[in-house]
């Protein structure tokens, strides 16, 4: 029996890695799939790991009918028995529909991969609508660490090395170090690092711990991180939640 399952996690915890090899063994065993992917961070039509595997996808968009994508590919003479959909919380709540479907309709097992909540801890359309239909939901069991060695559980992001929780909930980007992206050719740098929960409502990323350390202060625990600057306590309101105003360095670019 065919069925929707949903494999949800932290960025950098292995949701990609898993959709390739989990394609691999399905086609090994003489199924038919169709890998589709949204805003991976290699560029369109691509599923991509950070180990450096990748393969060709199906972008979607917008527009894309995974209903009618599944019937002209059938009626072409194409098996399909099962989809690969990564990157997941990006889809609307119409195509997750679509896919549930799928499912109890054609009888095709459909695995979908992605982030659960953004980087304000808000659940993601796409992923809600999973969580509401899917028939089961896996939490990976690669766990992502926050730089403090605890699981990682929430997205935060930095601009400029400081965390902020306002802004658009999708920007695409990547966690890995040095890969900052900077909008415009000139503006803000954009990162994202995973964090445990109690950091993440500190707001205490790796730049700021390590900003902290090299002033040979101890974390201001009582503070909000995005305002501390050290011990010349030289930080403003203002700053902290649009994410201006610092000199660190930012750690990678978006969501996924």
């Amino acid at each position: 029996m065919a069925e929707l399952v949903f494999f949800s996690g932290t960025m950098d915890c292995g949701k990609s890695t898993l959709a390739l090899q989990m394609d691999y063994n399905h086609r090994a065993r003489g199924r038919g799939g169709i890998r589709f992917s949204r805003n991976d961070r290699a560029g369109e039509s691509v599923i991509s790991s950070r180990l450096g595997l990748r393969s060709e996808a199906v972008e979607v968009t917008d527009g894309t009918d995974f209903w009618e994508e599944t019937v002209r590919r059938r009626t072409g003479g194409v098996r399909v028995d099962y989809l690969i959909c990564d990157e997941a919380q990006f889809y609307s709540p119409g195509q997750v529909e679509q896919l549930a479907r799928l499912v109890d309709e054609m009888d095709v097992d459909v695995f979908a991969f992605g982030i659960t909540t953004d980087f304000r801890t808000r659940l993601f359309p796409g992923s809600q609508r999973l969580v509401e239909l899917a028939d089961r939901i896996e939490v990976l069991q690669v766990q992502a660490l926050c730089w403090c060695g605890r699981r990682a559980t929430h997205n935060a992001r930095t601009v400029d090395g400081i965390m902020v929780v306002t802004g658009e909930q999708v920007v695409v980007g990547d966690v890995a170090p040095d890969n900052g992206q900077a909008a415009g050719g000139g503006g803000p740098v954009i990162g994202y690092e995973t964090l445990c929960r109690r950091h993440y409502m500190r707001r205490v990323t790796a730049h700021a711990a390590d900003l902290m350390a090299g002033r040979e202060v101890s974390l201001p625990f009582e503070l909000d991180a995005c305002l501390w600057q050290g011990s010349s306590g030289q930080g403003s309101s203002g700053q902290g939640s649009s994410g201006q105003g610092s000199s660190g360095q930012g750690s990678s670019g978006l969501g996924k």
